[in-house]
């Protein structure tokens, strides 16, 4: 509930303090003498839309101050958990507007947004007014409005759990469907991709393997090629040549040199033998450097298919194996894949199927609710003189979604054979305030801990009208904390609390005042909204016998 308001330097108020108590709450007051201005200021602490011109003249900002006490599974709780805050059993909210108009708003003095501030006081507060169109008046929640009447939470998580699983199972569907229409647009790419890669059948560390052996090999061609070339040199065409014919002339010229070359001949003809040794060595080593030029093509073309396979599937040449695989599964799946999309579309069957029961239960207990809160509401509009008023809970089919295929709206007719409409539309301001009243009374026990605000409910009524008002007020204020703004002298009797709004004028300053009223000042005051300014020994008597 609200604990207090502290309100300093907004419109006619300089500085007012108020706390408020449990039940019904009433404010009265002459008009123009600043009741509005109360609302007003708990609008702006709350983030509700309202004047634009708050700061009091002549101050540099204005600030409203309210405190809540609220209990530990109060709604407002989620909402601020969401935001990052942690329950506490009191709620401050302040917030500040300067004379630029620039606001800034605190919860628990920690500063949030305008968002956070709106959707926090959806919880705290809901005004009923001349000129509202919040609250009971937004036909989005009336279904919520309608279930919390009709006690649907068990229905309600039934069919939101059937919705998730339906919208689980139109998702498996839709991505099955998406898969099988891609995999149709690439299975020609996907059947020529599998075959050329199993033709050449590439195997986990075939490339490393391929690549040290191609090395090896063009290492043996190199050396055998200068084997080869030194073979050359040493036989018939390169030394052995040159050292025979040395030999030869040797040996023509050593007759006329009386045995001067007989040691160069002997060395030359060991040299001779020692070149043949190297020659047939050489031979030798030839023979055993064997090399075949068509196994080094064979390798080479291997290694540059795999290592070509490599970079046109974007993959290491060593996964080209497992991306083979891969693109099977694909193929594998693509040629499964009618069936196993006809195995969905059955499971999505089922899942309509169970979500269209629970929305039909749904449904019946909707339409069974609307008719008990219809007649209650017949019930309470009799006595507030509105009993020709018809009100009527409809009920039609919206798209299917997490809490049914209901769209739940409240609708009024304030003549016979006049046609129905939303309330906020048909019903005239006095009559939109008792329809709310009333509606708000059918539906005690079933609010969830807010503070109601009723600005003028009262207007246009009298008498017993004003009396039955006054009652279902106070009756409602049983089970929440209510604030009225009245001119009603037998709404203000029903009051648990009474404060009086008046104005003031000192010099050039005019302010508006809040005062708690005790027993004898309350005899006052509803004895003056009898009489008028003159309160009469008669006034003050029959406001007794509106307190009694």
């Amino acid at each position: 509930m609200l604990l207090s308001l502290n309100i300093r330097d907004m419109l006619l108020i300089d500085r007012l303090d108020l706390a408020f108590q449990p039940g019904l709450n009433v404010l009265t007051g002459e008009t123009g003498a600043g009741k509005s201005i109360l609302l007003d200021c708990l609008g702006f602490v709350l983030g509700w839309r309202g004047r634009a011109e708050l700061v009091r003249q002549g101050a540099e900002r204005g600030e409203v101050t309210a405190e809540f006490d609220l209990a530990a599974d109060h709604p407002v709780w989620a909402v601020l958990q969401e935001a990052g805050f942690e329950p506490e059993g009191e709620l401050l909210v302040r917030r500040v507007n300067t004379q630029d108009g620039r606001k800034t708003a605190w919860i628990n003095d920690r500063r949030v947004s305008g968002e956070v501030l709106r959707q926090v006081s959806e919880t705290l507060v809901e005004l009923h007014g001349q000129h509202d169109d919040r609250g009971l008046l937004d036909p989005k929640g009336h279904r919520a409005l309608l279930d919390d009447f009709a006690g649907n939470d068990a229905a309600l998580a039934e069919t939101k759990a059937a919705w998730s699983a339906r919208a689980a199972a139109a998702k498996q569907l839709a991505q099955a469907e998406a898969a099988l229409a891609a995999a149709r647009d690439e299975e020609e790419f996907l059947r020529h991709a599998v075959a050329e890669l199993d033709t050449l059948d590439p195997q986990a560390g075939e490339e490393a393997t391929l690549d040290t052996a191609r090395r090896r090999m063009q290492a043996a061609e190199r050396v055998r090629a200068d084997v080869a070339k030194a073979h050359t040199m040493l036989g018939v065409e390169g030394a052995e040549a040159l050292m025979g014919d040395a030999a030869r002339w040797l040996d023509g010229a050593a007759d006329g040199l009386d045995g001067a070359l007989d040691e160069p001949i002997a060395a030359l003809t060991r040299a001779m033998h020692e070149l043949a040794e190297a020659e047939q060595g050489v031979a030798r080593a030839l023979d055993v450097l064997d090399f075949d030029p068509f196994e080094l093509e064979r390798t080479e073309e291997r290694l540059f298919a795999i290592r070509g396979l490599a970079r046109k599937y974007e993959v290491q040449p060593d996964d080209l194996g497992d991306h083979a695989d891969a693109l099977r599964d694909r193929l594998t799946a693509l040629d499964a894949g009618a069936g196993n999309i006809a195995d969905l579309k059955a499971s999505l069957a089922e899942a309509d199927a169970v979500y269209g029961q629970a929305a039909d239960a749904l449904h019946d207990r909707r339409a069974e609710a609307a008719g008990r809160l219809d007649a209650a509401m017949a019930a309470e509009l009799a006595p507030l003189k509105m009993e020709r008023a018809v009100f009527a809970t409809g009920i039609a089919d919206a798209p299917p979604g997490p809490e049914g295929r209901d769209a739940v709206e409240f609708t009024v007719a304030t003549n016979p054979g006049a046609p129905a409409g939303p309330l906020g539309r048909i019903a005239s301001g006095g009559e939109l305030s008792r329809f709310l009243l009333a509606l708000k009374v059918c539906l005690t026990g079933h609010a969830s801990g807010l503070t109601l605000i009723f600005d003028e409910i009262d207007r246009g009524v009298g008498g017993a009208t004003a009396d039955a008002v006054g009652r279902r007020l106070s009756a409602l204020a049983e089970g929440a904390q209510v604030l009225v703004v009245t001119h009603s002298p037998q709404v203000a009797a029903k009051g648990a609390h009474h404060w009086r709004v008046e104005k003031r004028v000192e010099g050039e300053m005019t302010t508006s005042h809040v005062a708690p009223l005790d027993e004898t000042e309350r005899v006052d005051e509803i004895a003056r909204m009898l009489s008028g300014d003159r309160v009469t020994d008669e006034a003050r008597a029959a406001a007794r016998s509106l307190l009694d």
